[in-house]
């Protein structure tokens, strides 16, 4: 019989590239301070674009402007607990809000190199910030017409 309680966490990521530095934020977790891409669920009647532009802007103050798509990611989390649907869309930031407040829980955004973002990999919140990057400096970039919002 199929479990039908279960539901992955859907989530969205933005992965965001500038002058060879990307992008993170530093954030309170049960775990500690841990780096992550601007992340976050995605909300009621909202389209996954909605999404990822709302969390960057909500967590770094930057507006982003999503262009491609890098990947979809399925992670269960060590405990076994939770598992998410992460959808990562690279683009371009358009602007800084200056002063505008953080979400609760983010200590601040910071622009990281490559071998900064590498270098902290024990400190991340999850296996998909690299692999995200990773992806993107690969080349992997997804038309937006792949994903359909109805």
């Amino acid at each position: 019989m199929i479990d039908r309680e279960w539901k992955p966490n859907v989530t969205v990521a933005a992965v965001i590239e500038r002058d060879g530095r990307f992008l993170l934020v530093e954030e309170h977790t049960p775990g500690g301070l841990r780096f992550n891409q601007p992340a976050g669920h995605l909300e009621r009647d909202e389209s996954l674009l909605e999404a990822v532009a709302r969390e960057a802007l909500e967590e770094t103050a930057h507006r982003f402007v999503p262009e491609y798509l890098v990947g979809i990611y399925q992670w269960t989390r060590p405990q076994g607990d939770v598992t998410y649907l992460r959808f990562a869309y690279g683009g371009r930031v358009e602007g800084e809000e200056i002063g505008r407040r953080l979400d609760d829980g983010i200590v601040r955004a910071v622009w990281m190199t490559i071998d900064e973002v590498r270098a902290t990999a024990e400190r991340h919140r999850s296996p998909l910030i690299l692999q995200c990057i990773e992806d993107w400096l690969a080349g992997q970039r997804h038309p937006l017409s792949l994903v359909r919002h109805y």
